[in-house]
């Protein structure tokens, strides 16, 4: 997080005029990374793109004017957290009034001198990046440094709507430690503590693509989305978080007497999104499975297709 803060910031300029263009440019090529579009959609389609941090934006426009264009990108989740500073001849109160209404963070007329451009870009450049890195920390769950709870209804959201446009399967793999109560009670928190914690680096291990993710839910349990995964391959993918989970040895002895480490319980399930089916409804089905597997003895696998009546499961050391 902290090489983000050194990165060249990208300042878009949306601008029908080449002479205003090459002005802004100037000022603040020296510290930025500049992009330019000369209208209203072309600005659009490149906010959506480049994802820039700032954007500059005429108010007078043809064809689509600064205040529309400032409406698109506030109601597109993509660019809608992209400061907007207005640069304008337009000096009314009614007309800066109008554009904070908007959403733009600032409003500066023309002519504008070098050095207030320069101070206003900075001040929501730092701005933007200090709001950036707070919404990502609120993000992570402190312990362990997984994405939490929070991420996780935000990733379930949006891999659902893909995953129901493309009519893909996605599944889920909800997961607890077997006894972990007992293990806190016996061992003492800061030891349950470092349990979480390797287990929470063990549990990505066996997810190879980058849309794969897992989650501390809360507690002792863990949570992974997997896009585009289908039922069978859910399955290995939870035996192979179980196996690397038992690869740690970490000691528990009021676990099974066959197995005196810390292990897991897995509840995997699998659906191709539809209408009649929530969200909420693949995560409740993953939570159930991960109650069959604790009843099945623990340290194992139990899944099902959200779809289907019958339970298909997969016991721990099952190829």
């Amino acid at each position: 997080m902290l090489n983000e803060g050194k990165k060249r910031k990208t300042v878009l300029i949306i601008d029908d005029s080449p002479i205003n263009i090459e002005h802004l440019a100037q000022v603040l090529k020296g510290d930025y990374q500049i992009k330019v579009a000369n209208s209203g959609a072309s600005g659009l389609e490149a906010s959506r793109s480049q994802h820039p941090d700032l954007i500059l934006l005429d108010i007078v426009m043809p064809e689509m004017d600064g205040y529309q264009v400032c409406r698109a990108l506030k109601e597109d989740d993509s660019t809608r957290n992209i400061p907007v500073i207005f640069i304008t001849t337009k000096s009314d109160i009614e007309d800066e009034t109008r554009g904070l209404a908007l959403g733009a963070v600032d409003y500066i007329t023309k002519p504008f001198r070098a050095p207030i451009v320069k101070a206003r870009v900075k001040t929501h450049i730092k701005l933007k990046h200090n709001s950036d890195l707070l919404e990502k920390l609120a993000l992570i769950d402190g312990l362990t440094g997984l994405p939490n709870r929070r991420r996780f209804e935000q990733i379930l959201k949006r891999e659902w709507g893909r995953a129901r446009r493309a009519q893909e399967s996605l599944s889920v793999i909800m997961l607890d430690i077997d006894h972990f109560k007992e293990f806190n009670d016996h061992y003492g928190h800061l030891a349950g503590d470092r349990c979480l914690n390797r287990v929470a680096q063990a549990l990505p291990g066996p997810l190879k693509r980058p849309a794969d993710a897992v989650f501390r839910y809360g507690g002792e349990e863990f949570i992974a989305v997997l896009p585009d995964t289908d039922y069978g391959y859910a399955l290995k993918l939870a035996e192979q978080m179980r196996a690397a989970v038992g690869k740690l040895h970490i000691p528990h002895q009021y676990n099974n007497a066959e197995n005196p480490y810390i292990s897991v319980s897995l509840g995997v399930t699998s659906v191709i999104p539809n209408s009649r089916i929530t969200p909420r409804e693949l995560v409740k089905q993953a939570d159930r499975m991960l109650y069959v597997a604790k009843k099945g003895g623990r340290n194992c696998v139990r899944g099902q297709m959200l779809d289907d009546t019958a339970t298909t499961s997969r016991h721990a050391g099952e190829a």
